[in-house]
């Protein structure tokens, strides 16, 4: 049955219930912030009982532009690159209106450019190495690269970055290639990619030595020179980007072939034509045109390139030396050299320079003057010889002449004339 109906002020008790029934929740209100609901004049309770009108924003009033003097001010700031956005935009409006400006904020620009030269984008030569120690200190390499090999390793894949993102104008811009023969430099002009042609067949040695097919076919010429020549001459003209494939993936064959092959194969002779070389010390070599011939490349494109790591740089510094005494018998037997000053036995102590090679990668030697096979001492040094590193390799490259080498000398001078040609004479194409 239904009772008498209720009054609303009846039922609410004044704490949120009904007498004698559940407790009563207001309805929903309406959001403050709805402003769609909002009169458009708000009546406030006051006395007055006139509607105020909503008050207007006050209007912004434009900042003056700043004078000349506040902006000749703002142009040591404006150099470093320490202004605010506004600022900067103000200044270089500025600089398009008023020469004196102009002039000082290019001499201010220049000035900030001695303080912090701009470095090179080329990541770190070291920084490789150092992650690829850190990988393998925490998880050693099942077949690990062998030490003599990583030199070459490391100056291909330094290469193949410096060559990734060339176009086709840049494959084919010009670069000249530079050698010191018969007293003299020499130079032979090509492309970026006849460079990277080069390095090709003359890797293709080692191949050949190591049983891989050969680059350039079995009837090629045995020395680098002719292989080259031979490549350059039956290759489509211009040589294109596209010789840039069968390089690395030939680079990474061999380097992979005497991972697997073992310490013993260190000693595998590679035939250069009228000379050869262990497999380990021509690993080094093949390192060091890598180098120098990324250097040309470079060079002709207008980019920066550093040189290998210290201890790369050591390994390639060393194979020099030990291959002087054998340059020097040459240059002698040519009549280009001053003859041994007395027969020395083999194994006897003969007349000795010593090589002390600076910076990265630096060392001593002992080069012995009268025979390739004589023994150095410090007993029978005649002269010394200090170079810079970087230099010493520039002109075992043939990169720089003897005269033009900056050594500091000791010694005998006819002996020092004698190793510093030598050292020249190690260069070739």
């Amino acid at each position: 049955m239904n009772g008498p109906a209720e009054s609303p002020d009846d039922a609410y008790d004044g704490h949120g219930s009904r007498s004698g029934g559940s407790p009563w929740i207001p309805g929903p209100r309406e959001a403050a912030d709805d402003w769609e609901r909002l009169p458009a004049v708000v009546s406030l309770p006051s006395a007055d009982p006139e509607p105020v009108a909503a008050v207007p924003p006050a209007p912004v009033v434009p900042s003056p532009a700043p004078t000349h003097a506040v902006l000749k001010s703002l142009l040591g700031a404006w150099a470093l690159a320490a202004c605010s956005p506004e600022e900067t935009q103000a200044v270089e409006d500025h600089l398009t209106e008023c020469a004196p400006c102009a002039d000082e904020a290019l001499r201010l620009r220049d000035a900030v450019g001695l303080l912090r030269p701009e470095e090179s984008l080329d990541l770190k030569p070291l920084l490789r190495s150092r992650v690829l120690e850190d990988c393998l200190g925490k998880r050693p390499a099942r077949i690990p690269v062998p030490v003599w090999a990583t030199p070459y390793d490391t100056e291909t894949a330094r290469l193949d970055a410096l060559l990734r993102d060339f176009g086709d104008a840049e494959w084919h811009t010009p670069v000249r290639l530079k050698w010191f023969e018969d007293e003299g430099g020499r130079s032979r002009r090509t492309t970026v990619a006849g460079v990277i042609g080069h390095l090709l067949t003359v890797d293709g040695l080692i191949a050949s030595a190591l049983g891989l097919d050969d680059p350039i076919g079995p009837d090629a010429p045995p020395g680098p020179t002719g292989r080259t020549e031979h490549f350059w001459s039956s290759s489509p003209h211009p040589v294109t980007r596209q010789v840039r494939e069968p390089w690395r993936e030939q680079g990474h064959t061999l380097v992979r072939t005497v991972s697997f092959a073992g310490q013993g194969v260190a000693e595998l002779a590679v035939g250069y034509g009228d000379f050869a070389l262990p497999l380990g010390d021509a690993f080094v070599e093949r390192a060091f045109e890598c180098w120098v011939h990324a250097g040309d490349i470079a060079e002709a494109v207008d980019y920066p390139y550093a040189p290998p790591s210290g201890p790369h740089l050591h390994r390639m510094i060393d194979l020099a030396a030990r291959l002087l005494p054998g340059a020097l018998a040459g240059r002698r037997r040519s009549g280009l050299a001053a003859p041994p000053r007395h027969l020395v036995a083999a194994g006897a102590p003969g007349r000795t320079l010593h090589l002390e090679i600076e910076g990265a990668g630096g060392g001593g030697w002992d080069i012995a003057l009268d025979s390739p096979a004589a023994a150095t001492s410090a007993e029978h040094r005649v002269a010394e010889i200090a170079l810079d590193g970087v230099e010493f390799c520039q002109l075992v490259a043939g990169h720089i002449s003897p005269e033009d080498a900056a050594a500091g000398q000791h010694g005998d001078r006819e002996a020092i004339r004698d190793v510093l040609y030598a050292t020249a004479t190690l260069s070739r194409l």
